[in-house]
């Protein structure tokens, strides 16, 4: 009863963890653009330079932030520096966005898209990796935990519109309070076991620059960023635009825009039951094939939704979202701890996923946006869906089977023969 006990301790603050930062992430998110017509009186090229000022300093937030978290492992000095900036969301936007605005755009911009940047497009893989690490530590699924965060996006879809009704600046004061909370709860609650700290990492503080530059040498990594640019990065772009596509399959946009928040309502739910079982199947089937077998989904759902003769069918296809992101989310976390030296866990997490697909969804929105004008959607998710293809299937051939000891996948002793440790796999 005593170990059951201390497992549900170290477990519980994770999720409301997640579930704070990500319905930081759903408000900012979702309604920023918004607050940013109807509030700031921004045009278009405007808003769009804050959010390309967010997406262009993530991409040096994103491998330094990796660095960083290898180095303090357990130590919660980045993370609670990113929840903390986080409380000022609120008064930013009260107090300094307008009088920045009435100076300069582009001063305004700046300083937004790095603020927002270090909090968000920066900040998520930190948190990411440090809950998957205190995972390995404390014995739990990381995907339990991350279903705080498939929680916080559906109490922010419900929550978040209306407060921006009643007053649109409390979105941003609605997100002090989610930091102020996840603070907390850093600070007092998500605890990790540190006896059990190496099964995470390298504790003896012996991570270097040398060993860090080292992992542009694996082979492996470069895979991995690969197929993330192809399949990830495009089932982003695809989402992009979806809902212009999928109401021109109905008489009038009110129906196709009704028929879409069914839709989506529906897909989160799936989400958020296959979160559950999703890291039971992943154990059984491993990482490296669940990564293989989201990319295909990917594909299906891409060319399925370009040749479907209706909208029934489209819904079909759309639904599969719901089990491609827990088979992502979990798939992934796994691979990266089982295929590399797990000392450089959160430094190819960055790279390899949030650095590679960031660049990638720049270059592909660009493309995507000028092929729907000239050869319709149709076409261009056909040519999507055959590029995911190609993508997966180099990975199938070249991806590195992962380690399913380190990965979590079976424990130590469920091993007849202890694999090839992911440290040998600097190739």
């Amino acid at each position: 009863m005593d170990n059951a006990k201390t497992e549900s301790k170290h477990f519980w603050g994770f999720p409301f963890s997640h579930f704070s930062y990500f319905f930081i992430w759903a408000v900012v998110n979702g309604y920023l653009t918004l607050w940013l017509e109807q509030v700031a009186h921004l045009n278009g090229t405007e808003s769009g330079l804050i959010f390309s000022m967010m997406a262009g300093i993530s991409l040096i937030f994103q491998p330094v932030f990796g660095v960083v978290s290898d180095k303090l492992l357990f130590k919660k000095t980045l993370i609670l520096t990113i929840s903390i900036v986080g409380i000022f969301i609120g008064p930013y936007f009260q107090w300094a966005f307008m009088p920045l605005l009435h100076i300069n755009t582009v001063l305004v911009a700046i300083v937004t898209g790095t603020f927002l940047s270090f909090i968000l497009n920066g900040g998520v893989s930190v948190i990411e990796q440090y809950v998957q690490r205190a995972s390995l530590a404390n014995g739990f699924e990381y995907a339990h935990s991350r279903v705080g965060g498939s929680v916080a996006g559906v109490v922010a879809s419900l929550v978040a519109g209306r407060v921006f009704l009643w007053k649109p600046n409390s979105i941003f004061w609605a997100c002090t309070i989610a930091a102020i909370i996840l603070t907390g709860l850093l600070i007092f609650s998500d605890k990790v076991d540190l006896d059990n700290a190496s099964a995470a990492g390298d504790t003896s503080d012996s991570l270097d620059m040398k060993t860090v530059l080292s992992v542009f040498k694996i082979k492996n990594l470069w895979v991995l960023a690969i197929f993330y640019m192809g399949a990830s990065a495009l089932f982003d772009v695809f989402d992009q635009q979806f809902i212009i596509f999928f109401k021109t399959f109905f008489d009038t946009a009110a129906q196709g825009t009704l028929v879409y928040s069914y839709m989506s309502s529906a897909q989160t739910a799936i989400e958020f039951c296959l979160m559950f079982p999703m890291p039971w199947i992943i154990n059984k089937i491993g990482s490296r094939n669940g990564l293989i077998i989201y990319g295909f989904l990917t594909c299906i759902r891409i060319l399925g939704s370009a040749l479907s003769p209706n909208w029934i069918w489209i819904v079909g296809f759309r639904l599969l979202a719901g089990l491609e992101m827990p088979l992502l989310l979990t798939s992934i976390m796994k691979y990266i701890a089982g295929a590399f030296d797990i000392r450089l866990y959160a430094t190819v997490y960055a790279l390899a996923s949030n650095f590679a697909k960031q660049i990638s969804v720049f270059i592909f929105s660009t493309v995507a946006g000028t092929m729907y004008d000239k050869i319709g959607y149709q076409h261009t998710y056909v040519i999507m869906g055959v590029v995911v293809f190609l993508i997966t299937l180099f990975a199938a051939f070249m991806l590195k089977k992962e380690d399913p000891v380190q990965a979590g996948e079976v424990e130590a002793t469920d091993a007849d023969v202890k694999p090839e440790t992911a440290t040998n796999s600097q190739e």
